[in-house]
């Protein structure tokens, strides 16, 4: 099975962006972020012609997350444990079957939480707390779990080309990278670091100052994996390449490949 995450920056302005993806890289599971659109305004008809049953928890102009699946859903649950005033649409939750057992696939947006001098650094930790607190109680079913999607976080040095520029940024704060580590430390695997420690792995590149033709990026979406699904891993990889296409996401798909059957 191939699962991936992508933060679109819209689904409707990346829509053939999409589709043409999905054709090169055949995921069975895919976590969409940032679609900007309520769900009724999710563009479905073309993804589902290509065999994808989709769930959508979207919100109006803003964040909004989705997940594609060439299997069933046997469940899905919108909305992160832990606040219930939270309106953001940043989680969402499925169950598939597959040969071997059951999969459990979150795609997740974590806030960006810039400026952090303000609440927006606040709900960020609030809701990285709340995740990892998710993750404890979904790590005792024991079943493969992965959480993908775009963490607004830099966990190393190495995931950033140039680090110095992002020290007083939320995304590299002491704080912020803490927060990541305790989220790790309950067991899970980064499926791209357990294949390559190598330098210049990025899935984000500004818009500004021609920063992807100077490969001037950071690595901040991610796929986690529970020891269950670790144990399945069999590679994992950055499509770099579709930053490169027109009018592109300023973020690239990311997928991991695990030795399972989906049906």
């Amino acid at each position: 099975m191939r699962i991936a995450t992508w933060n679109v920056n819209s689904v409707r302005q990346r829509l053939d962006h999409l589709v043409a993806w999905l054709k090169e890289r055949e995921p069975d599971i895919v976590c969409l972020q940032e679609i900007k659109c309520v769900d009724d305004a999710f563009p479905r008809e073309p993804l589902e012609a290509l065999g994808y049953n989709v769930a959508v928890h979207g919100q109006k102009t803003f964040n909004g997350v989705a997940l594609l699946s060439k299997l069933p859903f046997d469940e899905v649950a919108p909305g992160l444990i832990g606040d219930d005033g939270d309106v953001q649409a940043r989680f969402l939750e499925a169950l598939v079957s597959t040969k071997t057992g059951v999969l459990r696939v979150v795609s997740l947006y974590l806030p960006n939480g810039n400026p952090p001098t303000t609440e927006k650094y606040t709900y960020k930790i609030n809701w990285m707390d709340r995740l990892t607190n998710f993750a404890r109680e979904r790590l005792k079913l024991e079943e493969p779990l992965l959480l993908c999607g775009d963490y607004n976080v830099i966990p190393t040095p190495a995931d950033a080309k140039r680090p110095e520029a992002w020290v007083n940024d939320a995304l590299f704060l002491p704080k912020t990278r803490e927060k990541f580590r305790s989220l790790m430390n309950l067991g899970f695997t980064d499926a791209v670091r357990a294949v390559s420690d190598s330098d210049g792995l990025f899935t984000f590149w500004d818009y500004q100052a021609g920063a992807f033709q100077k490969n001037d990026g950071i690595r901040i979406d991610h796929l986690l994996m529970s020891p269950q699904a670790a144990d399945h891993l069999v590679d994992a990889g950055i499509d770099k390449h579709v930053r490169g296409w027109e009018k592109p996401s300023d973020h690239v798909p990311v997928y991991v490949d695990l030795d399972i059957e989906g049906r």
